[in-house]
Parts: C-alpha cells; sequence; structure tokens
C-alpha cells in the first residue's frame, strides 16, 4: 500500500475535521501566531551534534522565519541523551517538541498516555502524510502513531564491488547461492589483482556477519526469499533462522568455510577491519549502503587509480529484495504535559509539516545560498563551504525533517555520489520490513539478548563445521525450549491486536 492510499484509509470524519484544521495556520502557510500574536514559541530538547549552535545563529534565525515560530532548543549531548529524556519524563517537565529513540522506557511511557497520539491528524499536513507509510509503523506502539520518524532511508542495503574483477573474470553480479559461491572462489583462485598470487578474496566475514539491521547474512537471505529477521509465513509469525532460504545462505558460507574461500579469523574480526581490506584491493565485495559508494570510490582509488568500484543492489531469484532498514533516526513526540490543548497541538504539528516545506528544506539540506552551497547552471545545488555546512547546518538537519529530494533540487556529485543518492530512493520499493520490529513479547524484553546470542553461537557453529545439519535443527529445538516458542507466541498476539 502506498503512503497515499494509506493516509485515504483514515477515517472521513477525520479528513473532515482536516479541512476546519487548516485554519490554526495563517494565511502564509506558517504554523501560526501564538495568542498573543507573535509568533508560535517552540521548545525543542534535541542531541548534540558537533558543537553547540550560537544562539540567534543565521541557520536558526531562517528557520523561525521560514516557518513563524521562536525557537527555544535544549542541545543534549548523546552520551547523556537518554539519561537527561528518563529524568523529563519522570518529572513531566519536558519542552513541546522532544527527540525520543524507539526504547523500552519510551515506550512504557507511551503506554502511559505521555505523548499524544498524531495518526488521526497526520493527514491534515501535506508533507508529513506524503512519506512512506513504513517510516511512521517502524515508530508505531501497539499500531497507533506518537511522534513524527526523523526520515532516514530504507532501502539503501546494497553491497560494493570491483566491477574490474568481475570483468576480467567474465562474471556477472551473483543473484543465487551458488553464483555467489563460484564468484567467491574465482575471487579467491582467479587472481584478480594479477599479482600471481592467491591473496584475495570476494566477501570477508567479521563478527557481526549475522547481527544488526545490516547483517551480511540476513541482507544475502532476504536476497534469496528469507524474512527479514521476523515475517509473516503461512500466516504465522516466523523467525528467519526456520526458512529454507536462510539455511541456503548459512550452508554456501559453510562450504566457503571449509575450502578457505573465506577469512577463517571471522569470528573474531572486527568490522573496521573488513573495511580496511576492501579499502587495500584485498576483498571484491563488502556490505555497505547506497550513500557510501562515493567515499568507498575514493578510498579504493587512491590505493589503487585503475580500480573500479560499482555497488548494486542484493539480487535473489525473484530480482532486487533488500532488508529493510528502521527508517528512522528516533522519532519527535509531543507530550501532554506541555502541550495541553488540541489546538495547540495542531499549530505544533502545523511546524513540523512546514519545516519540509521547500524553503526550510533547502535550509536544512543544503545550509543558506551563496554561504554554504550554490545553484547550478544545470537545475542542481552544490555545496561551497563543506566545512562551515557541518558546522553550522549539520546540527539542525541530523535532528529535525527532511528527505533528500523533496521539496529540494538535486545535489550536484560525483557520478558515484549521484548513483548512491538515486538507488536510495529507488530501491524503497524493495526494501522487506522486519514485521516484528515494534511487537510486544515479555519474553524477548526479558531474553531477547540471550535467545539471540543462542542461535546466533549456532550460525557460527555450523559455519566452521562444528555441528552439522542434524545439530542445527538440535539449536533450532533447544533455542525454542529457552524461550523461543514463547517470544514467536507473543509476536503473533501482539501482530494479531494490530491487524485485526
Amino acid at each position: 500500500m502506498t503512503a497515499k492510499r494509506w493516509w485515504m484509509g483514515v477515517s472521513a470524519a477525520v479528513l473532515a475535521a482536516g479541512v476546519l484544521a487548516g485554519c490554526a495556520r495563517s494565511e502564509t502557510g506558517g504554523a501560526g501566531e501564538a495568542e498573543d500574536g507573535g509568533p508560535l514559541a517552540v521548545s525543542m530538547a534535541l542531541t548534540q551534534v558537533g558543537e553547540i549552535p550560537a544562539k540567534d545563529n543565521a541557520v536558526e534565525k531562517l528557520l523561525e522565519e521560514y516557518t513563524e515560530t521562536e525557537l527555544d532548543i535544549q542541545w543534549i549531548p548523546q552520551s547523556a541523551y537518554d539519561e537527561k529524556v528518563s529524568v523529563m519524563m519522570a518529572s513531566k517537565e519536558m519542552p513541546k517538541i522532544i527527540k525520543l529513540n524507539y526504547v523500552p522506557l519510551v515506550i512504557n511511557a507511551i503506554r502511559s498516555g505521555d505523548f499524544w497520539e498524531i495518526g488521526p491528524y497526520l493527514p491534515e499536513y501535506p508533507n508529513l502524510s506524503a512519506q512512506d507509510e513504513q517510516h511512521y509503523k517502524n515508530i508505531s506502539v501497539e499500531g497507533k502513531i506518537y511522534g513524527v520518524p526523523l526520515f532516514r532511508d530504507m532501502g539503501r542495503a546494497t553491497f560494493n564491488y570491483r566491477k574490474d574483477w568481475l570483468d576480467k573474470l567474465g562474471l556477472d553480479i551473483p543473484t543465487n547461492p551458488d553464483e555467489w559461491y563460484e564468484a567467491q572462489k574465482a575471487f579467491v583462485t582467479g587472481d584478480p589483482d594479477g599479482n600471481g598470487k592467491d591473496d584475495t578474496y570476494g566477501w570477508m566475514l567479521d563478527k557481526q556477519y549475522n547481527t544488526g539491521i545490516s547483517a551480511l547474512l540476513t541482507r544475502l537471505a532476504v536476497a534469496n526469499g528469507s524474512v527479514n529477521k521476523w515475517g509473516i509465513v503461512d500466516g504465522k509469525m516466523t523467525p528467519d533462522f526456520t526458512q529454507p532460504e536462510f539455511f541456503e545462505v548459512l550452508s554456501m558460507f559453510r562450504c566457503m568455510y571449509e575450502e578457505k574461500l573465506i577469512n577463517q579469523d571471522f569470528a573474531v574480526l572486527d568490522g573496521s577491519e573488513v573495511g580496511l581490506k576492501f579499502d587495500a584491493g584485498t576483498a571484491g565485495f563488502g556490505n555497505s549502503v547506497a550513500g557510501a559508494l562515493k567515499s568507498q570510490h575514493e578510498r579504493l582509488t587512491k590505493a589503487d587509480p585503475d580500480a573500479v568500484v560499482d555497488n548494486s543492489g542484493f539480487i535473489g531469484p525473484e530480482g532486487i529484495r533488500l532488508a529493510g532498514e528502521p527508517g528512522h533516526n528516533g522519532f519527535l513526540a509531543i507530550p501532554k504535559s506541555s502541550v495541553k490543548t488540541e489546538d495547540e497541538l495542531k499549530r505544533i504539528l502545523a511546524f513540523l509539516d512546514d519545516m519540509m516545506n521547500e524553503d526550510a528544506a533547502n535550509l536544512l539540506v543544503r545550509g543558506i545560498k551563496d554561504v554554504h552551497y550554490a545553484d547550478t547552471d544545470d537545475g542542481k545545488t552544490e555545496i561551497t563551504d563543506f566545512d562551515a555546512f557541518q558546522l553550522e547546518v549539520k546540527p539542525y538537519r541530523d535532528n529535525l525533517l527532511y528527505v533528500e529530494g523533496y521539496n529540494t533540487k538535486p545535489l550536484k556529485d560525483t557520478p558515484q555520489g549521484e548513483k548512491g543518492t538515486r538507488m536510495a530512493k529507488e530501491n524503497l520499493q524493495y526494501a522487506v520490513p522486519n514485521e516484528a520490529l515494534t511487537l510486544t513479547s515479555a519474553m524477548y524484553s526479558e531474553r531477547g539478548n540471550e535467545l539471540e546470542t543462542m542461535i546466533g553461537d549456532a550460525m557460527t557453529k555450523y559455519i566452521m563445521g562444528e555441528i552439522d545439519e542434524a545439530g542445527w535443527q538440535k539449536e533450532i529445538e533447544n533455542w525454542r525450549k529457552a524461550g523461543g516458542d514463547e517470544v514467536i507466541r507473543e509476536f503473533q498476539e501482539s501482530y494479531d491486536s494490530i491487524h485485526k
């Protein structure tokens, strides 16, 4: 379902109310005047990014002008952020907008009624409701929306690859486990760098190969047809490692390990070391994100000017199929303790919506014209003072609402940079969500880390040949008995309660 269809599905009563709600805005489209006729006062708690911007700096003053507000921003260091937010929530002394992370403390506060549910109001705000529905689903609590996500790309999962190596070896981009195995073997034994030695790899694994949202094992399994961590299979909530498509990829790595086609130290190798191996021309495949193609190309060609690096979405038997990412860097919520009326809530939402209008959007993603960026002759923009942008604009961009390319001109960049930006948008359609991302399970809250470690260790044992297929199935049964079946049942109940 597209974002537009999702919002159209909201009740007619709410949409009708939206016609009247437009009166909350001023005629110029801003968030509306305060009761005394001046700009709307908006206090916010945000994460400090770099140095704290000086009060009344040029970027902040323009943002206030574009949104008809008077901002009071409390910048909190990242290291102390969650602790500070916890104190604020406990005392009920919060600003009108607070950046929250999707963590148990916050979810419990939402369930306690401390924050406004904003889902029914979103159709009234054209910029907020124009964004893909999955962004909002991924911060929902029991199917309801209590904030506006700090939008991030969900379909950015890609891999970098040495195109010159593939071309030299006469290979295409792999699309299934068998082809990945053949490409891996060719990169190890076919001397793609031409130095006469078997000193190259395709994939190199690290100790995080099976954990986190960017886990290589998950990304390859999803491309092969598996669910993304958790999904609905035949109407039932199902973990990925029980699926045959996942086991095919796991077995592929087992064969690679047995034949010494992948690094034998992967279980203890840090991920940063793998990145350095690609930069140095030792690895031919690199697990990455679309926007990193530019920097990867620049690093690699410093070491080898003749190298050619490209990237691709993960491709499987059904075409591109990506492990979708959460699509947010936290979310902006509105506390009931500081925003007490529906009328004020609507003015705050109007401010958030106005933040994505053209003038404010350009400010947040490009900065100030002729200071941080300039227009180009081909209808694009280019950053002219990157250091000043990082210092003066980035703190606002990273904490507030923006979507690259939405109400902004394209950014002129290198071919690799422009491809990375384009792919992150185009590949959204191929992103497979983790269906359990916002579900609740008491057992998972209590023992989730232990259970994930248990099955993750079993994956490593299987790859390294310490257990066979029967042993792998036994490990799954052990996981089930240790609480896994209870997690499945509770996730199913949570899912059913939302989708009934």
